[in-house]
């Protein structure tokens, strides 16, 4: 009822409020899904290069560690990548993404995880 009071008395503001409300949390979104895919890349070079020291028998048991680590995080992202060509996505990865949380597998990949999320 509140929001057809509002509408009534200016329709116009009222949608255009919300308008540049919603493009303003896709904006916000976009710049987290562009930071943690900047994070992914830097953590990937850094995996491609103990690997290329591994081969060189210069890479210690905790670079390894990261390194596999980082490893997984692709493949989980690779995993999501065919779920996100099937159509439904939209509706089919979030439901995913919830199970899976449920059941305690996380799927995915550490640089999209919130860091609220990590400290709870």
């Amino acid at each position: 009822m509140r929001v057809w009071i509002y509408f009534h008395k200016a329709p116009i503001r009222v949608l255009l409020i919300s308008k540049r409300r919603n493009i303003v949390r896709i904006k916000r979104s976009m710049l987290k899904v562009k930071i943690a895919l900047a994070q992914e890349k830097v953590e990937t070079r850094e995996m491609l290069s103990i690997y290329k020291r591994y081969t060189k028998r210069q890479a210690s048991a905790e670079e390894m560690q990261i390194a596999n680590q980082q490893f997984i995080d692709i493949l989980k992202g690779l995993g999501l990548g065919v779920f996100a060509v099937l159509p439904f996505s939209p509706i089919t990865i979030p439901i995913m993404i919830k199970i899976g949380r449920m059941v305690g597998v996380e799927i995915l990949p550490s640089s999209f995880i919130d860091q609220k999320n990590n400290e709870k």
